[in-house]
């Protein structure tokens, strides 16, 4: 039997392993001492921090469902929740008060004053007139240009340009809107004014109900994932040489690699073949991190509440203590606290996390941090274009990757493990 080496034991890379384990022998090399990457959890103080995030499992795919609940119990396992998330709106300047506004927020609208339901239809009419009643994705030039001509300059200017600033920290009309197909939602204008007139609670936007694990959140899907699979801890590849049979990973030779890492490392680590064209372009690929503020909270009924306040720096806060009773340790967390995280992108030093916490509401308290460095993979108008081809050139040499990092794509674990599913179909 032929043999693959996968690099890395994340969500794709084990996906993978899975995917490939009837027809190869698989080997997976994983940098560090467990699996998970960027879905892994600990406990502090016997709480579960999801330290990159909060992840949650659906999919709109059929196939990846039925091969990930081939891996699981469903129901005993796992919970199924509806997504009840939130936006956090000031009342004033000078006070933590907020309005709690339902998401989308653009559904929403009947719940501010006068003045700004009167500006917000205003706006609807001036979309209609300049970007017609069929505007689609491919009529906008940028993100900050697809927001402001879709939900119109009243909801940008309250939500949409702060909240997204605080995200990626640049001019909204600098990004490219090549990588955000297929994640934005795109209401019409008379599915708004239908929406804010009857009520309407919108559930189409992604995830809106969920499965959750009953314990230890997604790191049990990872440590399950793990089971039955040949992966060796603690051993971080360097380098990857191509010869005339194969590839040498860690002194043994395999017929085929996944690389399931982050490509600025693939770039450097493969030797043997000239990919130099593509070293520069990749060296210049732009990302965000985050630093997730493992915090106690006011308990609330919400599981991600999104925050465009200007008066701190986090952008939202995911009630993870909400997901599962089993994240909140009742002997350290009070009657009336749950656990969240509270997300900061890129880097913040604990004294700024804690001068933050003053003017974050629910009255969050420190208990951990993590910074990660990559979270947010950025694409511009060239990346997908240019990937592709590294990929086609690399297949013939049978080396091929795959992954959020890898692809550079924004892959939640659903789609990463579908793109992993994608891709072994073709090896």
């Amino acid at each position: 039997m032929k043999k693959v080496a996968i690099i890395g034991a994340g969500i794709s890379g084990m996906s993978t392993a899975h995917f490939l384990s009837d027809r190869y022998e698989v080997k997976v090399f994983e940098k560090e001492d467990r699996p998970g990457g960027l879905i892994k959890c600990r406990r502090v103080n016997g709480n579960l921090f999801h330290t990159c995030g909060g992840h949650v499992f659906n999919s709109k795919r059929q196939d990846v469902l039925d091969w990930f609940w081939s891996k699981f119990i469903r129901e005993e396992e796992f919970t199924k929740t509806d997504r009840n998330s939130c936006v956090f709106m000031d009342k004033g300047e000078n006070s933590l008060e907020h309005n709690d506004i339902p998401y989308p927020i653009e559904n929403h609208m009947y719940l501010f004053d006068e003045k700004t339901q009167k500006s917000f239809y205003e706006d609807l009419e001036e979309i209609d007139k300049v970007k017609g009643l069929n505007a689609k994705f491919t009529d906008y030039d940028s993100f900050g240009s697809f927001l402001r001509w879709r939900f119109g300059k009243t909801l940008y200017n309250l939500y949409f340009e702060p909240y997204n600033k605080k995200v990626w920290r640049r001019e909204l009309t600098t990004v490219p809107m090549a990588w955000m197909e297929g994640k934005l939602p795109m209401p019409t204008t008379q599915e708004m004014r239908n929406n804010n007139a009857n009520k309407v609670e919108e559930k189409a936007f992604v995830h809106s109900t969920f499965w959750y694990e009953k314990k230890n959140g997604s790191q049990y899907i990872a440590d399950k994932l793990a089971e039955g699979l040949h992966i060796v801890y603690n051993s971080d590849v360097q380098k990857v040489q191509k010869r005339e049979n194969g590839w040498m990973v860690c002194g043994e030779l395999f017929d085929k690699i996944v690389f399931c890492g982050n490509i600025k490392d693939m770039a450097f680590m493969i030797e043997g073949v000239d990919i130099e064209k593509y070293k520069q372009e990749i060296a210049d690929l732009e990302y965000h991190g985050t630093t997730a503020v493992f915090c106690e909270i006011d308990k609330n009924p919400y599981s991600w509440i999104y925050q465009p306040s200007r008066k701190h720096e986090s952008h939202r806060i995911i009630c993870t203590g909400n997901f599962a009773p089993s994240n909140n340790d009742t002997t350290t967390t009070p009657t009336g606290r749950i656990t969240a995280t509270i997300e900061f992108t890129d880097a913040i030093s604990k004294d700024d996390i804690l001068d933050n916490l003053t003017r974050i509401p629910l009255n969050p308290k420190y208990l951990d941090h993590k910074y990660n460095q990559y979270t947010y993979p950025i694409q511009d108008v060239h990346t997908r274009d240019m990937i592709k081809q590294l990929k086609t050139e690399l297949a013939t040499l049978g080396f091929y990757f795959t992954g959020r990092f890898a692809d550079w794509e924004y892959y939640n674990m659903d789609v990463a493990m579908g793109a992993a599913m994608d891709l072994c179909k073709t090896i």
